[in-house]
């Protein structure tokens, strides 16, 4: 627990252990007994067929809500669920209470039609600054993590992004069209141009880790949703990567953001893929 004289830093020194702990046991509780057992009952749409939600969705952040919170007295829990029942909670990422920003599990759709292809994320933030992620496929047993300032880390191993290879076309994961206004599916088309290679996303979450891994070069996307974008950002920022929104500003997890936004392994495509967004709007 944090006590009144304890900065945000000092417990994540002491306690980011603790946090780790409490995200894979509320995957192993409430996640994984379901994946690829799902009954029907237990899926539910939500503004469509392409936004699901799970009971392993609502279980493992109520679960997740209940021990975070504990770890840290005096902070609060902005989960994706929790939102959606009550859109009031989102204003908690505004205030001066720390605040855990959670996706129980992201790419509930993978999830639902039994790919592995999905994680559970979770940040720290403060007064609108994401200190702390940790994001876990569980699946895959993959656990990546970051602090503001120390790094980001895949199962102990240091991550480094590193610019993309000259050359070739930069790859992109991009918004699924579903979720974009019709300005936003112009900004997005543009990416179809010589050199960008655009895909559809996955797990918002693990393409952060790729783009985080050298594995992806960037990611373009046209919503605002910070349980999908705080953990995977931080993991991008501490791998060397950058972020930025079409006012050439970085992607803000309190929201006002103009959108599409990117995210890319180096500042350098960044920009580059911005001002590409940017000039179609």
């Amino acid at each position: 627990m944090i006590d009144n004289t304890e900065t945000i830093d000092e417990f994540l020194a002491r306690c980011s252990d603790d946090v780790e702990e409490a995200v894979r046991k509320a995957a192993a509780a409430e996640i994984l007994p379901r994946f690829r057992r799902l009954t029907a009952d237990e899926v539910d749409q939500k503004s469509g067929p392409h936004d699901l939600v799970t009971d392993a969705d609502r279980l493992a952040e109520l679960r997740l809500t209940e021990d975070l919170g504990a770890l840290l007295p005096g902070s609060v829990v902005v989960g994706e669920e929790a939102v959606h029942a009550n859109p009031a909670v989102y204003e908690a990422l505004r205030g001066d209470a720390p605040v855990w920003i959670v996706d129980p599990v992201d790419g509930t759709r993978q999830f639902v039609h039994g790919d592995d292809g999905f994680c559970t994320l979770v940040a720290l933030a403060h007064r609108g600054v994401v200190v702390a992620s940790w994001t876990y496929a569980a699946a895959r047993d993959q656990f990546a993590r970051a602090v503001r300032g120390q790094g980001a880390f895949l199962d102990g191993e240091r991550l480094f992004a590193g610019p993309p290879a000259p050359g070739r076309d930069l790859v992109v994961a991009t918004s699924h069209p579903d979720f974009t206004t019709d300005e936003q599916k112009r900004a997005l088309r543009a990416l179809w141009t010589d050199g960008i290679a655009p895909r559809p996303c996955g797990s918002a979450g693990l393409e952060y880790l790729a783009v985080a891994r050298g594995e992806l070069d960037a990611v373009a996307f046209s919503w605002e949703a910070a349980w999908d974008h705080a953990a995977g950002l931080l993991l991008v920022e501490e791998a060397g990567g950058a972020h930025l929104t079409l006012t050439g500003e970085p992607f803000r997890v309190t929201g006002g953001n103009t959108l599409p936004f990117t995210a890319a392994r180096d500042t350098a495509t960044a920009r580059r893929l911005a001002a590409v967004l940017g000039a179609a709007v």
